[in-house]
């Protein structure tokens, strides 16, 4: 009798995926081209057919305006996030477990805490009257209250505040791999401290650092709540300018084709950091 031949344990049925499949295909794929067929309607009573409204998006200055306004702020916020998240990982690795606990604390008490809060917070922090101004005041640094709030420097700081996890978890898990000797040798060929940082430990986290990239710009470009509370009427982004073609005016083949354009936009930025990060694990494993 020939003996079994063992299943491999990585085949499935493709039918495991069908529910899954089926929830993309009804809630995800299907209000995509629902909102493409929109969007090539050139009048809002859908009369005409066309690619009028990507025309009018697309040769509007005011509308390039907003998109690349948008597009820049989410880089401001990431370099931000980067900047202030990497020394707090690089210092989870070299900290007890007290402390460890203490900063994985730290970092994940903004996404148990609702973005709604967070920004109402920020708001009260920015204000006039609010911590920075004061304690700006009280040392003597400035004699009347700066203008934070409404401002794009306020957007930065409370949009860096709310993504940062996003951007310091991948960054703990990257340096969590890299080999400790790997430093000690470097240092003990005689290369000091940042030319240790900048040729090993760099390098070697560059895939946390492009995953922490892509995550906290995605999520900082389409923070809605957070760019129109602590950004006013002052400034108009992409959610914002999406929302009032669409609720106010009710111009939704408009509000279609900046959504599709927005869309597009933000997945060419993603498609950078992805390919950034296929050389970065070339570079990392040379």
């Amino acid at each position: 009798m020939a003996a079994s031949v063992p299943r491999d344990v990585t085949s499935y049925s493709l039918g495991l995926a069908a529910p899954l499949a089926l929830f993309f295909l009804v809630f995800f794929v299907a209000p995509l081209v629902q909102l493409l067929v929109l969007s090539l309607h050139n009048d809002t009573a859908g009369a005409a057919w066309g690619f009028g409204q990507y025309v009018h998006f697309l040769t509007d200055p005011f509308s390039l305006s907003v998109l690349g306004s948008t597009l820049l702020l989410g880089a401001e916020v990431t370099a931000l996030c980067l900047v202030l998240g990497f020394p707090i990982a690089w210092l989870y690795h070299r900290v007890g477990s007290r402390a460890q606990t203490l900063i994985i604390l730290i970092v994940l008490l903004p996404l148990l805490t609702s973005v709604v809060v967070r920004t109402f917070a920020w708001i009260v922090i920015l204000g006039r009257q609010g911590i920075i101004n004061a304690t700006l005041q009280s040392i003597g640094v400035i004699d009347t209250p700066i203008r934070l709030l409404y401002t794009q420097l306020g957007v930065v700081l409370a949009l860096a505040q709310v993504q940062m996890p996003l951007m310091t978890l991948p960054l703990i898990t990257a340096l969590g791999r890299i080999d400790s000797n790997l430093e000690d040798a470097s240092c003990s060929l005689g290369a000091g401290s940042w030319r240790t940082f900048w040729k090993v430990i760099l390098p070697l986290s560059l895939p946390g650092v492009i995953a922490g990239c892509t995550l906290t710009y995605a999520a900082a470009i389409t923070a809605f709540i957070t760019q129109s509370l602590v950004g006013g009427g002052q400034m108009l982004f992409m959610p914002m300018y999406l929302y009032q073609q669409a609720s106010t005016l009710q111009n939704w083949p408009f509000a279609s084709a900046i959504s599709i354009i927005f869309l597009l936009a933000v997945l060419a930025v993603v498609s950078v950091f992805g390919l950034l990060g296929r050389l970065s694990r070339g570079y990392g494993g040379a």
